[in-house]
């Protein structure tokens, strides 16, 4: 049960027991691969391969192992049922990896259907700027374990950008605070900086402001940095426990 399998779901939720009651825990998007560890009738338990996150989903058809050549590259691609733009099938998520097998007018075909080529990008390509796409996801609904535009945690925040650059990252906020090493003080901060609380987390944008999923206000939102950090001491009791630099 150790081959690699890919989720060929939009979303596929990962839940904490074998129950959709217990805690949603993250969500595979599509083009992410895992490997099985246990198996039931009903239930899958799985380690997904980006983060070794281990949770279980419910036991459906996969496909073996697919090697993405593209990832989309805005908040939500449209799938259609032909290379045009009159049946729409489907949408894919921000940072989804798909594998592309022809080409016609404007309009890539994988295994789902068509996808309009603007919103592919090579599976090599690398930004600039780590969190550049972040603010794709202003105003997108909170959710907890969420990881697309339908909702978002705000670790997956983090988590969904430096993935699109081909680069590693814990799921979890608590882990990502031990992964990332170079400490920064609030006196030196600056753009692209993650600011830790215990169990939360933002990215700043510039020198008074951050972006953050924030639960309370159930979505992603801009808010000013010190503001930001009055208000969750005050309202949640929490202090900055760490503020990182990738």
């Amino acid at each position: 049960m150790s081959k690699i399998f890919t989720n060929i779901y939009p979303v596929t939720d990962l839940y904490k027991k074998m129950s959709t009651k217990s805690e949603l825990v993250t969500q595979m998007i599509y083009g992410d691969s895992f490997s099985i560890t246990k198996k039931t009738k009903k239930w899958l338990k799985i380690k997904v391969q980006d983060d070794n996150y281990i949770g279980y989903i419910k036991n459906k058809a996969f496909n073996k192992f697919i090697k993405p050549t593209h990832k989309i590259h805005v908040l939500k691609a449209k799938i259609y049922k032909f290379p045009n733009k009159k049946n729409k099938i489907n949408e894919l998520t921000f940072g989804s990896r798909i594998k592309t097998e022809e080409k016609k007018l404007k309009f890539f075909k994988f295994k789902k259907g068509w996808i309009d080529q603007k919103d592919l990008k090579l599976i090599s390509y690398k930004e600039k700027n780590i969190f550049n796409k972040i603010v794709l996801f202003k105003n997108v609904k909170y959710k907890w374990g969420g990881k697309s535009f339908e909702g978002i945690d705000c670790s997956a925040l983090i988590q969904v950008c430096i993935n699109f650059n081909n680069k590693f990252c814990p799921r979890d906020a608590k882990d990502q605070v031990k992964y990332f090493k170079k400490n920064i003080s609030l006196e030196n901060i600056k753009k692209n900086d993650i600011i830790y609380w215990k169990g939360h987390v933002a990215v700043v944008l510039t020198k008074n402001k951050l972006i953050h999923a924030y639960g309370p206000l159930k979505k992603t939102i801009l808010m000013n940095i010190y503001a930001a950090i009055s208000k969750i001491k005050k309202t949640a009791n929490l202090k900055v426990i760490g503020i990182k630099r990738i």
